[in-house]
């Protein structure tokens, strides 16, 4: 096995974006298309993974140094851009002559990492391999050229091709594989006597055939694989694509969806079995969902373990983040909840409509059912919460923990002030400010004594 180095051309500008940020840095399912590609070149168990930046290039590595801070990137700039062959040129004192080179595109996101080692097997460190594709309509590609033995001879670009050549429909992906000894020696020849007046990549195919190297085809026939990003309309169809997979493997595991078109996974999203996902859902980051959940519609979730049985019903957000959020086994969640990080939720806890909780942790058989705030909080066993009640957690300056022992009963409309301890079994009457802690079994009343007028009237508007 040579070793094995990985180049990834990123220094387009993306004219067609009309954006600001740089192409490869936009978004396919969560994440940036060249990370896409950084992701695949890692499974390879490449030496070096070169990326070569140019438009954009200070945003661009900045982003992928952050994103990558243990991958050991190395970074070769194209200035000014004057093709893909000098692109490559650039990456030439970064490249030992020990290695196989893969050449790979940083707004390709989609090719598969077998594809990549089937190609890597047919360079088998002596041959030009090329990845190909058949393509009905291979308007603006670059034609692979046989001889009559089936041997490939070149690659000629679209905007140089005759009429006969542009009838050819085997095209060049872009990828390639090659030694890197060779392929220093056939970047010195490239000159820019071309209808572009730009260095190609492709004119080493030439010099491999005029130098007696054999030249290779690894062909597949999925498209999506070798599919460029260059227009906004492109990276959703390309998006829907990518999800519409994830959702087919999904299925095959046997995860009941209602509408695979309408699904979105922008990260990592594991499944036990008879897990139910209705329409319009996304999930971020990492999320597992246990044996039996159900996810209703509309829901967004993040970083987030869910449980065996538990349900999350419709228009529900749960964010992790950094902290995760955790949903115990047979819990009811929404609908229109919100769980945000350190939210540890056991066994059988109620959430239910309009209510947020952050960084808090309720045991088994808890309930806050409407339209309630739950921030810094222990909330124990069997406690019920009342509508409309809020933990007071920040002072302005600090936040502070509540903590809610077993049974107790929080009435409606009640603001328990942070730090305060409500002892178990105790009850908190409705309406109720809490500023103290209280003992087990109490029932606490914090609230301005009840006057009625009788005959009262209302002011009248002057005429």
């Amino acid at each position: 096995m040579s070793v094995l180095d990985v180049v990834i051309m990123a220094a387009g500008k993306g004219t067609r974006m009309k954006s600001s940020l740089p192409k490869v840095l936009h978004p396919l399912a969560g994440k940036a298309l060249v990370q896409h590609v950084i992701d695949t070149a890692q499974t390879l168990n490449a030496r070096h993974t070169i990326v070569i930046t140019g438009h954009g290039a200070e945003q661009v590595e900045a982003a992928l140094l952050q994103a990558n801070a243990s991958a050991g990137l190395q970074f070769a700039r194209q200035m000014p851009q004057l093709g893909t062959g000098h692109a490559v040129q650039q990456t030439v004192p970064l490249l030992a002559d020990d290695g196989v080179v893969v050449v790979l595109s940083g707004d390709v996101p989609l090719t598969q990492a077998n594809t990549l080692q089937a190609l890597i097997d047919a360079c088998a460190g002596t041959r030009l391999a090329l990845l190909t594709l058949n393509m009905p309509d291979p308007t603006g590609y670059g034609r692979i050229e046989r001889n009559a033995s089936g041997a490939v001879q070149a690659i000629v670009e679209h905007k140089d091709a005759s009429e006969a050549q542009r009838a050819i429909r085997e095209i060049y992906s872009g990828i390639m594989a090659v030694p890197a000894k060779l392929l220093k020696t056939w970047l010195a020849r490239l000159d820019n006597h071309n209808a572009q007046n730009e260095y190609y990549l492709t004119d080493v195919v030439k010099f491999a055939v005029a130098d007696g190297v054999a030249v290779v085809a690894h062909t597949i026939d999925d498209a999506a694989q070798v599919a460029g990003v260059n227009s906004p309309v492109q990276l959703a169809e390309l998006e829907r694509t990518h999800q519409l997979r994830v959702a087919r493997a999904l299925m095959e595991q046997g995860v009941r969806l209602i509408d695979p078109s309408r699904l979105d996974v922008r990260g990592m999203l594991r499944c036990a079995s008879d897990v139910h996902i209705d329409v319009n859902c996304v999930f971020e980051g990492v999320v597992e969902l246990g044996a039996g959940v159900k996810i209703g519609a509309n829901c967004v979730i993040a970083n987030c373990t869910i449980h065996a049985g538990a349900v999350i019903h419709p228009f529900t957000h749960i964010d992790g983040e950094k902290l995760g959020v955790s949903v115990g086994e047979g819990a009811l969640i929404g609908p229109f909840a919100r769980l945000r990080p350190g939210a540890q939720l056991g066994a059988e806890v109620h959430i239910g409509n309009f209510v947020e909780v952050k960084n808090s942790t309720l045991a088994q058989g808890a309930k806050a059912n409407h339209l309630a705030y739950l921030g810094d909080a222990t909330v124990g066993e069997r406690v019920n919460y009342g509508a409309g009640s809020i933990t007071a957690n920040y002072d302005g300056a600090n936040k502070h923990r509540t903590v809610i022992e077993a049974d107790v009963h929080i009435g409606s409309n009640c603001v328990l002030v942070a730090p305060v301890t409500i002892g178990a079994g105790g009850t908190v009457g409705g309406g109720s400010t809490i500023t103290k802690s209280t003992e087990a079994g109490a029932l606490s009343v914090a609230r301005g004594k009840q006057i009625s007028i009788a005959n009262y009237k209302r002011p009248v508007k002057k005429k």
